[in-house]
């Protein structure tokens, strides 16, 4: 039977690891020895407190020679900048900078909600500035409420171009964005049980839910603030709102929102329309799917929507759609640790097949990447790292260019039945997949072009002196002790003993090995030890093994 029961015994080792991977972007080896000592509720209570960015403001090192610099500040109008898609990285190398700097869940939250309010930064979604704002957005409600964040991203100025909201106003209605407010981010479809009729609402709800939405516009000057975020909004424009009753179906029981009257009842009109949607039983429980496939796998089998869904549900619900209690019911409970049932075949560790973000940050924390400082060395990390390597290359040829999925729907790991995850698997992502490791380790581009990364993983100094290994001339230890840490799951001793002796002995003795060790310490000569070690961890990093989490 599944179960929300929490597990509170001291996580260990391999109960820490699966929780640092799922709950952060920052997996490293002093996390899983710190957290190894605590229950998950110790665990939780660290993971969701707040704190400052590491890296306050994205900054743009170009043009070379009179840098547009922190141009996210300036009060120039925000289209009045060039290089918006460069940009528009940047702001995304911010956030993933912040990200593995910051073991917490406001990074993991915030993506997965820019899954679900889902925006393409590339494609219509406004200025790379109003891309800042809305990154700040999620950022902002990572922690907080989801019903709140429903309202505010509906003002959001990359939201209103986006889903072309700011040009729905009384003699034209746009129904983009009412239709995917109630399709995508909010109570989903269900069933359909008629022609326009979804279960949980209908064409004719979709009309109504418009025009509730009109009159909200872009504001590109963004001199309009919003008050409880300082981030700044779209406004109200009362001439262009509908000022008609909208009456809605039976599947809202036939509720009647009374039109605005002025430009600030506006707001209330918005309101009451959320209000309407959130109190619907059918969107806590779509909510709390997402969140399920998200953090635990895709597949939701009947026992775990009676069992996981259905009273995580009614938490988000009873306590107004808060985010907080309701993940940490889930990441504390013993199915998310798979200690509910004695099932082999219904694993949840190990259950989902990495994201091509999570595989770069994991890559990058445990394997202490050196990257460039985005703050003494802003022209290498946004330009040469992040956006020609990780952004335009890495992320581009593994399907996963970050905050820019297919469509508004999203990613299709996020979405699509059955396949869900293993969607990140085709035979287009995988040359970036299995290369990313042999390029950190070469600190050259070895997916195209081999151009210098400006970020490597100097190996034999990581396994020297980065605390990964208890003894790292013992090659039985060390290939042991990589595994462990780079696969979901413990391997056993054959599949250990065929990656030593594959890439690390290559048919020398065991003492081959610590002899050679012996002599990199002595006299720091690694010609023996660095290829090896690069071999060996390339494969590891490319086995099927480290493909999921």
């Amino acid at each position: 039977m599944a179960s929300l029961n929490p597990h509170t015994n001291v996580l260990g080792s391999a109960f820490a690891k699966h929780l640092l991977k799922r709950a952060t972007f920052t997996y490293t080896k002093t996390l899983v020895d710190q957290f190894a000592q605590l229950t998950p509720q110790q665990a939780l209570d660290l993971l969701l407190q707040d704190s400052p960015l590491v890296l306050p403001l994205p900054y743009d090192p170009l043009p070379s020679g009179s840098p547009d610099g922190f141009w996210t500040e300036s009060t120039a109008l925000p289209g009045t900048f060039g290089s918006q898609a460069r940009k528009r990285s940047v702001v995304a190398g911010w956030w993933w900078y912040n990200a593995i700097k910051t073991p917490s869940l406001k990074y993991k939250l915030s993506h997965f909600l820019s899954t679900r309010f889902t925006i393409e930064k590339s494609n219509g979604s406004g200025t790379a500035t109003e891309f800042y704002d809305h990154i700040r957005l999620l950022l902002f409600y990572a922690f907080g409420n989801y019903k709140t964040l429903s309202k505010k991203v509906t003002l959001d100025n990359s939201m209103l171009v986006y889903l072309n909201n700011t040009d729905n106003n009384r003699n034209s209605p746009n129904e983009n964005y009412a239709r995917e407010f109630l399709e995508l981010f909010t109570i989903g479809k269900g069933p359909q049980i008629g022609a326009g009729n979804y279960t949980n609402y209908t064409e004719a709800d979709v009309v109504q839910a418009a025009r509730v939405l009109t009159g909200f516009k872009r504001k590109n000057d963004r001199t309009v603030i919003d008050s409880d975020t300082g981030i700044p909004k779209g406004y109200n424009v009362f001439t262009q709102h509908n000022l008609n009753p909208k009456a809605f179906s039976s599947a809202f029981n036939n509720t009647i929102i009374n039109p605005a009257t002025d430009v600030n009842s506006m707001d209330v009109e918005l309101n009451e329309f959320v209000e309407m949607v959130f109190n619907q039983m059918a969107t806590a429980k779509n909510i709390c799917r997402k969140l399920y496939i998200y953090f635990v796998k895709g597949t939701i089998t009947p026992e775990v929507e009676t069992d996981i869904i259905t009273p995580l549900a009614q938490l988000l619900y009873s306590t107004n759609y808060e985010i907080g209690p309701t993940i940490r019911k889930l990441l504390e409970s013993q199915h998310f640790y798979d200690l509910d049932d004695g099932n082999a075949t219904d694993e949840t560790i190990g259950a989902i097949i990495k994201s091509p973000l999570q595989q770069v940050s994991e890559i990058c924390t445990y394997l202490q990447a050196t990257i460039p400082n985005p703050t003494t060395d802003p022209l290498n990390f946004y330009n040469q790292f992040w956006t020609k390597f990780v952004h335009d290359t890495f992320l581009t040829g593994s399907n996963m260019i970050i905050f820019d999925p297919e469509n508004v729907a999203g990613h299709l790991a996020y979405y699509q039945a059955p396949e869900f995850d293993r969607s990140w698997i085709s035979s287009s992502t995988l040359i970036a997949r299995y290369r990313l490791g042999e390029s950190l380790l070469d600190g050259f581009n070895r997916i195209s072009g081999n151009a210098n990364t400006a970020g490597k993983i100097n190996i034999t100094a990581v396994i020297h002196h980065g605390g990964l290994i208890s003894n790292a001339s013992d090659p039985v230890v060390l290939t042991t002790e990589l595994c462990n840490a780079l696969f979901a799951q413990v391997p056993d001793a054959d599949r250990v003993a065929y990656y030593m002796n594959s890439y690390l002995l290559q048919g020398s003795v065991n003492y081959y090995w610590t002899d050679a060790w012996s002599t990199y310490l002595s006299n720091g000569n690694n010609s023996v030890v660095e290829p090896r070690l690069k071999l060996l961890v390339s494969k590891l990093l490319s086995a099927p093994e480290s493909q999921i989490f």
